[in-house]
């Protein structure tokens, strides 16, 4: 059988993402299974991380597995040695490559000379396994999935390119509110419309955080200035003034609706002091679901049926 990578939400089909959707609770539940038992798995790390590399090495501990985590300077991608002979060597050794990185290009360069399955823990295009942990987490504290209005206020990074297809696989709708010039990629639109078809998901994108937001089942931010952006900080900040997600913009999401965040947060900028710890914040719910997603993630890499 052809090994399988996981890059992208689009990697998955619908059925394949509310299948890990079902399968992470119940791994969350307490159900014992080990299918990673003798298998190693790589964790090669270029940005600094917290709860993708513990999440990450909790689950394949937890699964049986033994993780092997490199950071930046320990593999040196393309610099101390080159992608694909990293990937070449690491396939002889380990079972699965989870690897977090600065550019998109360097996951799909390890994927196509790598022998075994690569997933992404982060890249500048998506952060796919965050989104199933999302998805995961509106879950449990909505009555179901499909029909949901997502809204997402701020930039139109990674993290809002994997909510928006992901939110299409399940039948959600995504409203995102971002600055001019701050939008979704037209590819990413163009890719989460093609995963609608046959649901009434819509991606909408608007300037306006308080248009997003009426009527919303979710509201989700992220940072305004992601790693490897500082040089644009300044002007990232006067530029997404008015995008804060605060108590006063909750009140034009439905009653109950839930507040999510990735993390981490940069309070006072994308969120006020106290956004964390509102009522209907459910980030810390949120960043334990990371564990249980990713669980499911390797399982269907590992055990396809």
């Amino acid at each position: 059988m052809s090994k399988r990578d996981f890059l992208s939400i689009a990697d998955l089909s619908p059925q394949e993402v509310a299948g890990i959707i079902q399968r992470a609770r119940k791994l969350k539940s307490g159900i014992q299974d080990k299918p990673l038992t003798g298998k190693s798995v790589a964790m090669l790390f270029e940005k600094p991380s917290l709860r993708t590399k513990v999440s990450f090495d909790i689950a394949v501990h937890q699964m049986g597995g033994h993780p092997i985590y490199m950071g930046r300077d320990e593999v040196g991608l393309g610099g101390r040695e080159s992608v694909s002979d990293v990937a070449r060597v690491i396939s002889r050794y380990v079972d699965i490559v989870v690897a977090r990185t600065y550019s998109h290009q360097t996951l799909e360069e390890l994927a196509a000379y790598a022998s075994v399955p690569v997933v992404n823990a982060l890249s500048d295009v998506e952060h796919p396994c965050q989104a199933l942990g999302d998805m995961l987490t509106m879950n449990e504290h909505t009555t179901k999935l499909a029909g949901l209005r997502i809204a997402y206020i701020g930039d139109g990074n990674n993290v809002a390119a994997s909510l928006a297809l992901a939110a299409a696989s399940v039948g959600a709708s995504c409203v995102i509110a971002t600055p001019p010039g701050y939008e979704l990629p037209s590819e990413v639109v163009r890719r989460a419309e093609t995963l609608a078809v046959g649901s009434a998901a819509a991606i909408e994108q608007v300037a306006r955080p308080e248009e997003a937001v009426e009527g919303a089942d979710v509201v989700y931010t992220d940072v305004w200035v992601s790693m490897g952006q500082e040089a644009e900080t300044e002007k990232r900040l006067k530029e997404f003034q008015g995008y804060q997600v605060n108590p006063s913009l909750m009140e034009h999401a439905k009653p109950g609706a839930i507040f999510m965040h990735p993390l981490p947060a940069h309070r006072g900028e994308e969120v006020s002091e106290n956004m964390l710890d509102h009522p209907q914040s459910v980030v810390f719910d949120q960043a334990e679901n990371r564990l249980h997603a990713q669980k499911a993630i390797l399982e269907l890499l590992v055990r396809p049926d």
